[in-house]
């Protein structure tokens, strides 16, 4: 049996903003009657209550607004998955200390392995300890680079992919870029090395990437910015695809109308 709550007590939650306690807070009160919990105890427990609910709530809008895809999380890995990659350098990237330094991470590996699931799985746990996370396809990035120069608002754009503290690029390095491309990859470079990470997801490794830059001169510099800078994430093995394709139901347990 629930703990009724008071109109009174109802109205002052509202006014200091807590009415989400509402939802718990009949039940810690029949709780805390039973234990016979200390006043202090008992006020520490719902107000943590409260501090949890928030957090989460803040983690849900930093991932969203980072535009992670909301399945991309370590837990959600599928250890079965035949893949190979350094687990002991993944795991020093889960602690993130790698954003604390402004250091970058390079993840090659071949087409389906889960490039992109790793890079948007480190971006949740970022958002879930409070940085600021942006995720974005490189050719979109830059096509957003070229229409916001026809728009006039080219440098609000490219300040959008400097102020997050982690830069999640990716399939970087797919395809060539034209000139206009090549300066503003140039420039997303320079201005991040040492100042903010960058996850660049790619089918080829940096020493590949030089051959889709069409000013070597840039190309270079950019390149050797970032990979004086970054840890290199190889993932090799079978299409981890095929385990985030929906099925069916066991069919002897599908039933026709």
């Amino acid at each position: 049996m629930t703990e009724p709550i008071e109109p009174d007590l109802r109205t002052v939650l509202r006014r200091l903003k807590l009415s989400r306690m509402l939802d718990t807070l009949p039940e810690r009160l029949v709780l805390a009657r039973q234990n016979k919990t200390p006043h202090q105890d008992f006020l520490l427990l719902v107000l943590s209550d409260e501090a949890q609910r928030r957090d989460a709530l803040s983690t849900t809008l930093r991932a969203q607004k980072a535009r992670l895809e909301p399945e991309s999380r370590l837990e959600n890995w599928d250890p079965t998955a035949r893949v190979h990659f350094d687990q002991a350098l993944l795991a020093e990237l889960a602690s993130l200390r790698f954003i604390e330094s402004h250091h970058h991470l390079a993840i090659v590996g071949q087409v389906g392995v889960g490039k992109t699931f790793v890079a948007h799985a480190l971006g949740h746990l970022a958002c879930r300890r409070g940085y600021s996370v942006l995720a974005l396809r490189a050719d979109r990035m830059l096509k957003s680079l070229k229409h916001a120069r026809l728009l006039h608002t080219y440098e609000q754009e490219f300040r959008k992919l400097l102020a997050p503290q982690l830069l999640i690029v990716d399939d970087f390095g797919l395809d060539g870029l034209d000139p206009q491309e090549s300066r503003d990859a140039y420039e997303i470079f320079l201005e991040r090395h040492r100042s903010g990470s960058m996850i660049l997801t790619s089918n080829r490794g940096p020493d590949e990437w030089l051959a889709t830059f069409s000013d070597p001169v840039r190309a270079q510099s950019a390149i050797d910015r970032f990979t004086s800078n970054c840890y290199d994430l190889v993932i090799e093995g079978e299409s981890y695809r095929s385990r985030l394709k929906p099925s069916l139901a066991d069919p002897s347990e599908v039933h026709p109308s």
